[in-house]
């Protein structure tokens, strides 16, 4: 993790020009792991150069795998197959990834040998009953601290698949249950709530493995091989979505982020906005890598408050709190619901959000699933991050607008998801500096 830093963020004048956001990051970590299970050599373009990522590369490697860096965003991975990775001698950090931590715990739940899985002080606090129960259905004996990490997997532990419904949409537990089932014996099926982002199911059909799969379920069957293919990650729509909606509240403002990943389970805030009036439109679409990609153009619109679409919650799931200061500063009130998940994040979202919103000068309710918020005029303060990077980026938008410069606190955390921020976004015509 980086170092305490504080951020100042200050109103400038319009932002203008190209903006290429870092590699999605969850198809990073899945590439990774994927690549590391399959047979032969596998090449991974766009990766994204974060702590998270790398934490995770790293956990593989004490695993006993050969991943190489020929470039920045560069990887190759010298799979071991199925049944090739060997037990670590010391804890596997993920650092500040969620996203490894359960992915990982469902990997490591079909080996031979224990693992112990460790994070950060933020990650130590993320639930992880959610993924540790099910897996139990599946024959996994996976030890918590309270169902809290650090999370011991023991090896050596027959899977059997199962069909799990999943009381709450979530891509990361799927995710989990799916590579499981790729050492459990029989079918595993995951039906949702409502759907998730795809993206595990779309990349074992790139290795080559068989899975049924459409929105809302998805099904393996354990016993085949993964084959080493070239994955080319789209960048991140997470990362480009601190950029859409500071083109859209700042006046005169036009951005282009370019090969943006739009997988319609991660697009959710996109539809958001443009409910909300933003003018975003998508050019150059194509496929990437079995993802479909297109270049983003964000104009500066008067925005307005709306009841959102609670079908819309699981595809922006990430992206609540940069929506949550657009609805701060549009017109009218923004009703969300059907988010509780929020609270369960790097932070408690929805309350950290809304703390720091009032802090500025906005009204704010909040709900046992989401909040009311009163859109308006912002003023300057400052504000705590609670060590998430997502929520620095997002008041960091938020002082674009603000009549008085904001100050967040805690900073460093925004390298696990988005290296390079400050440099991209004063590129572009942010007014940030480091402060700490």
């Amino acid at each position: 993790m980086s170092g305490r830093l504080d951020w100042s963020s200050r109103a400038g004048g319009p932002l203008h020009g190209s903006v290429r956001v870092p590699g999605d990051k969850s198809v990073s970590h899945r590439a990774l792991m994927l690549a590391a299970i399959a047979e032969g050599e596998s090449r991974i373009r766009g990766f994204l150069e974060g702590e998270d990522t790398r934490a995770t590369a790293a956990v593989l490697a004490q695993l006993g795998v050969r991943i190489d860096t020929p470039s920045a965003g560069e990887r190759v991975v010298h799979g071991v197959g199925l049944h090739g990775l060997r037990g670590a001698a010391q804890p596997l950090d993920c650092g500040n990834a969620g996203t490894g931590m359960r992915l990982l715990t469902g990997l490591l739940a079909g080996q031979a040998f224990d693992s112990t899985l460790i994070g950060d002080a933020s990650l130590s606090k993320r639930p992880m009953r959610r993924v540790t129960d099910p897996l139990a259905l599946m024959g996994a004996h996976i030890d918590t601290h309270d169902g809290l990490p650090p999370l011991h997997v023991h090896g050596g532990q027959p899977l059997q698949g199962v069909r799990y419904e999943l009381p709450v949409a979530s891509a990361q537990v799927k995710s989990a249950l799916l590579l499981a089932g790729l050492y459990a014996a029989g079918e595993t099926e995951v039906v949702e709530p409502h759907p998730t982002r795809d993206y595990t199911e779309r990349m074992l059909a790139a290795f080559g493995w068989p899975i049924a799969f459409a929105p809302g379920r998805a099904k393996v069957e354990g016993g085949h091989a993964l084959h080493a293919t070239d994955v080319e990650v789209p960048a991140d729509f997470s990362s480009a979505a601190f950029f859409l909606v500071a083109a859209s509240i700042v006046p005169g403002s036009e951005l282009r982020l370019p090969a943006v990943g739009l997988n319609p389970r991660r697009t959710g805030l996109l539809q958001a906005l443009r409910l909300m009036g933003a003018d975003i439109t998508v050019e150059n679409e194509r496929e990437a890598g079995g993802e479909p990609v297109g270049d983003l153009v964000a104009r500066h619109a008067p925005l307005h408050g709306v009841e959102l679409p609670e079908a819309l919650v699981s595809d922006m799931i990430d992206e609540f709190p940069v929506l949550f200061i657009a609805a701060a500063v549009a017109s009218g009130t923004t009703v969300v619901r059907g988010a509780a998940e929020l609270r369960v994040k790097e932070s408690d979202r929805i309350a950290t959000m809304a703390s720091g919103l009032r802090t500025l000068g906005a009204a704010v309710e909040e709900t046992p699933d989401g909040a009311v918020i009163h859109g308006g005029r912002l003023g300057g303060g400052t504000v705590e991050s609670h060590l998430d990077h997502r929520i620095a980026m997002s008041f960091a938008v938020a002082g674009l607008v603000a009549t008085e410069p904001v100050r967040i606190h805690d900073c460093g955390h925004v390298a696990t998801s988005f290296p390079g921020f400050l440099e991209l976004a004063n590129g572009c015509g942010f007014a940030l500096r480091g402060a700490g």
